[in-house]
Parts: C-alpha cells; structure tokens; sequence
C-alpha cells in the first residue's frame, strides 16, 4: 500500500501548492537511511515509497523520572494507533482511514494523506517497559516512558576527609 494525497484535477487551482525544503530533506533522510539498512542498498530500485508523504509530527521531553513523547494524529481513532518498544525504541503507527468522497460537489483541493504510517524514535536513555503509558486526547496521543532505575539521576554526596 502507497501512501498517496487525494488530488483531483489540479487546473482548477488559482495557485500553486508550495514547495517545502523540509519535505524534500525528509525524502533524503529515508533514502540515506534505506541504504544503510538494506543490503546492497545503492544497487536496488528506489523504495516503493510505503511511508511518503505524511509522517507524524513528533516532540520528545525528559525530565528526572520520564521521558514523555507526543504525536500529532489528528482525525484518528483510538483503535486505529498501534504503540510498541523494542530494545530502545518507541515505534508509533496506524492508518489513516480515508472518508466517504462527497459526491455532491467538485473537489477544489485536497491536501490531506490517507493510508499507513509509521514513526520511530529511539529513547535517550532506559526506560521500564512495564511502565510506560499511552493517552490520546484531541488529536494528540501522549506516551510517558518511566526512567529505569538504573537511568535515574542520583545525586551522590561527597564527604570531606
């Protein structure tokens, strides 16, 4: 499955849809990274692009016991996120439901991405898989990731001989 933009016909437009430099730096981040990961990377055709187009937005905080990282999702349902770690990584992914097309009228524009996304981030330090907690409220789902024991801070105090 390809994720693709619902587009009808652009001639109608009264302007153009702008460029944007950080989409293209996207596109070149996935592609040096499917060189890296895939054997023999250089030699085979171009990703089939499963993952173009949209991507969630993503802010990660630390503070002394949690590691908090929140999503824009907006649109989705609960039941249509999938949250999972593995060794250091926070995965978060889903599909986007396309809408029943309004048959009534003529599409102007339409700009939004449907289909199947996926997001990682790997965690700056450990964290206690047990732990760790989702929410998702008004288009943002919150994930609190609980420092390991062995990663929280400890102030040591230093004695005078």
């Amino acid at each position: 499955m390809k994720l693709t933009p619902r587009r009808q016909d652009t001639r109608a437009l009264t302007r153009p849809t702008r460029w944007s430099p950080f989409t293209q730096l996207n596109r070149l981040r996935e592609e040096i990274n499917r060189v890296f990961e895939e054997p023999f990377g250089g030699f085979v055709a171009p990703a089939s692009g499963f993952f173009e187009g949209w991507t969630p937005s993503l802010d990660v905080y630390e503070d002394k016991d949690t590691i908090t990282v929140k999503a824009e999702l907006p649109g989705m349902k609960k039941e249509e996120i999938e949250v999972s770690f593995t060794g250091d990584a926070l995965t978060i992914s889903g599909e986007r439901k396309q809408e029943q097309e309004n048959k009534s009228g003529e599409m102007y524009r339409s700009e939004r991405y449907f289909g199947r996304f996926q997001r990682s981030v790997t965690l700056p330090q450990p964290v206690d898989p047990n732990k760790i907690q989702a929410s998702y409220k008004d288009g943002i789902l919150t994930v609190a990731c609980h420092k390991s024991e062995e990663a929280k801070r400890k102030q040591v105090e230093v004695h005078v001989s």
